[in-house]
């Protein structure tokens, strides 16, 4: 990608908020088959609860294949692959995915440290080890991971690399993690950098035009509108700015955004407006005029509608129903 479409996606992933870690590492003999998916008890290190996952799976040795629930092929992973699952689809993993899928309580559990499981299946051959983790968040159908296939896979082709990703997860996931810097947030940051990678890849592996909001990402000057969107959203845009910032006339730029991204540039604006607002409102508690401010609107009443309009109730009320706290101002 060049570089506008590349700052694009790093305005988006730091949007996101990402936070995560890893809850079981898993040792698998063949034959094998279980059935996997990230569960609200697996993200149990975070409160509140994130909204929404991102499952993940790094292999270390052996291979598996994994496939997503309905798809008709399965994915190969071999020693240094990563698998992620942008939207937490349920999917098997094994050496034989026709196999009747291992019940998790007959496999032998250890318990590991920060939280993490051991999950061990000796089998008759050497089959898989490997570490499964999550990256969480709060955005509901953001327009990235929604445009994402199923399956990202990455292969880290070098070896030194490959065995760098497996001490650090091994290292942050156990209690004395700490020493060796690689604390629960530095874990999350190397899931992100990984995740964000993966994304990189997947786009430049795509073939040049098309639609939608990833064809949108590349374009040399939607995608910088993508940026500067993100990357400010409480400015006061007008497409006539964007538009001389990328260096397009009005017309031009509007049509192609639109064409693109599949809704013009300021309804795209005030969609991700909400998004932030909603995240202010849920994880703080300011005050709601601050929030509006932050979000963009130059006035709380002008706030109050846009608001009720995306959410059909006011700020003060969505707040109370996501955290059952009383809002600090009406």
């Amino acid at each position: 990608m060049n570089d506008a479409p590349d700052h694009a996606l790093d305005e988006v992933l730091r949007a996101l908020r990402l936070r995560g870690g890893v809850f079981v590492e898993a040792e698998f003999g063949e034959p094998w088959c279980v059935l996997s998916q990230v569960g609200p008890e697996d993200c149990a290190e975070f409160t509140p609860l994130p909204r929404e996952v991102i499952a993940y799976h790094f292999v270390c040795e052996g291979s598996m294949r994994l496939q997503v629930d309905g798809a008709s092929a399965a994915i190969e992973l071999r020693a240094g692959d990563l698998a992620i699952l942008p939207r937490n689809h349920r999917h098997r993993l094994g050496s034989d995915l026709a196999a009747p899928p291992l019940p998790v309580e007959e496999l032998e559990h250890r318990a590991g440290g920060h939280g993490v499981l051991q999950l061990v299946h000796p089998g008759q051959r050497v089959g898989a080890r490997f570490f499964c983790g999550y990256l969480g968040h709060d955005n509901v159908n953001d327009p990235l991971l929604t445009a994402l296939p199923q399956v990202l896979h990455l292969h880290l082709g070098d070896p030194a690399s490959a065995q760098w990703v497996e001490s650090s997860l091994r290292f942050a996931a156990q209690p004395g993690g700490s020493q060796h810097g690689l604390t629960p947030s530095v874990l999350s940051r190397l899931a992100e950098l990984l995740f964000a990678d993966a994304v990189r890849q997947y786009l430049v592996a795509r073939p040049e035009g098309g639609q939608g909001w990833l064809a949108g990402l590349r374009d040399a000057k939607v995608g910088r509108a993508l940026a500067l969107l993100h990357g400010e959203r409480q400015r006061a845009w007008t497409t006539e700015e964007l538009a001389r910032l990328v260096g397009a006339s009005r017309s031009a730029f509007a049509e192609r955004f639109t064409a693109l991204v599949g809704e013009p540039p300021m309804r795209y604006l005030a969609q991700q407006r909400m998004r932030l607002a909603a995240e202010r409102l849920r994880e703080t508690d300011e005050p709601i005029a601050r929030i509006a401010e932050v979000a963009g609107y130059e006035s709380e009443p002008a706030f109050h509608r846009a608001f009720k309009r995306a959410f059909h109730e006011s700020p003060a009320a969505w707040r109370r129903r996501q955290t059952g706290v009383p809002s600090l101002a009406p």
